[in-house]
């Protein structure tokens, strides 16, 4: 089967059907419970490195790209599997345009939503001066309608529409991806285990996963529900907000010029930020940074450069607020 990831078609075998020729064979072919494969990539249009792992209902993809070209075409693709998208970018950024149901879809750094799209065919746009990492789990649309029913509200509305076959997100607006969620990724990259033991860690893992992020949105809704803003503008203008802070990371404005730069007054953005993600403005920006670099320890980067990509002055500095946040030191994080 050919799955399409990132404009990119490589091609899988699904569960236990094997395709033949241009049908599929009469009689299932025995295959292992789990198979993975690392795979680099070279395209006109990018280069790519791919980690793929696939069991009979779940197809874990994590992709590091760099871009050549600043739009690419994503082309229809056939005999796939209708499957439920966990989508977690890592990095950089980009905007997909369907034209099945003229939705733009917007992923940024660090940020994370449950997307049902059944077809696609649109153009895709991304950042060529930047490496694109992203991670997903891919549910079978059965699997994820058994392990939907009698949750919670959010995942019962989107399997609704996965059932109809309508186009759906969890969520209009996409949300952090949590230390937990990370620390799940970092998990399912980096198991160890064989056979049922990894089937079963990596099935648990994924599901680990839907329910993290089923909370987070749960908890958004519940938020904002009892955040006091006058209009959907000013809610439009917080996210936006947070967006600019975490793509500005490095150089982040003052309150006064965030609040220009999203178009509402200071007491708005501070009393609505603080309302609609539970911390202040700065909190914000600084569990980011904190958060973004254990990940980068966790990965085997050096402590001096995660700090000083992170923009702290100095490794001391950094150290000391890594420790009061996460009460150990960095270089205890083990990769």
């Amino acid at each position: 089967m050919i799955i399409a990831i990132m404009g990119i078609n490589v091609g899988k075998d699904y569960g236990s059907w094997k395709k033949v020729g241009g049908s599929f064979d009469e009689f299932p072919v025995q295959e292992r419970l789990v198979t993975e494969r690392k795979e680099k990539y070279r395209f006109s249009f990018s280069d790519a490195e791919l980690v793929q792992i696939n069991t009979r209902d779940i197809y874990i993809v994590y992709g590091d790209i760099l871009f050549k070209q600043h739009q690419v075409y994503f082309r229809p693709t056939y005999d796939v599997p209708e499957m439920i998208k966990l989508r977690f970018t890592l990095a950089g950024k980009g905007t997909i345009f369907n034209q099945v149901n003229k939705q733009k879809y917007i992923f940024s750094s660090n940020q994370q939503n449950i997307i049902y799209m059944p077809e696609l065919d649109g153009t895709g746009e991304y950042d060529t001066a930047h490496n694109y990492r992203f991670f997903e789990v891919h549910f079978a649309k059965e699997k994820f309608l058994q392990l939907s029913e009698n949750s919670c509200k959010a995942l019962q509305v989107l399997a609704e529409h996965t059932d109809a076959g309508r186009y759906a997100q969890i969520a209009e607006q996409n949300l952090p991806i949590s230390w937990a969620m990370h620390s799940c990724i970092q998990d399912i990259l980096n198991c160890n285990y064989t056979d049922r033991l990894k089937l079963m860690f990596l099935e648990s893992k994924c599901i680990e996963l839907l329910v993290l992020q089923a909370e987070a949105f749960e908890t958004a809704v519940t938020k904002k529900q009892h955040v006091a803003l006058q209009s959907t503008y000013d809610r439009d203008c917080l996210y936006y907000a947070r967006d600019y802070l975490i793509e500005h990371i490095h150089e982040p404005p003052s309150v006064a010029e965030l609040a220009k730069l999203c178009g509402i007054n200071e007491f708005k953005l501070k009393q609505g930020f603080k309302g609609l993600f539970d911390n202040s403005i700065f909190g914000y920006l600084s569990d980011y940074r904190l958060n973004c670099a254990k990940v980068l320890l966790l990965e085997g980067t050096p402590i001096k450069s995660v700090a000083f990509e992170m923009g702290y002055s100095s490794v001391q500095h950094f150290s000391n607020a890594f420790r009061n946040k996460f009460a150990i030191s960095p270089g205890k994080v083990k990769s």
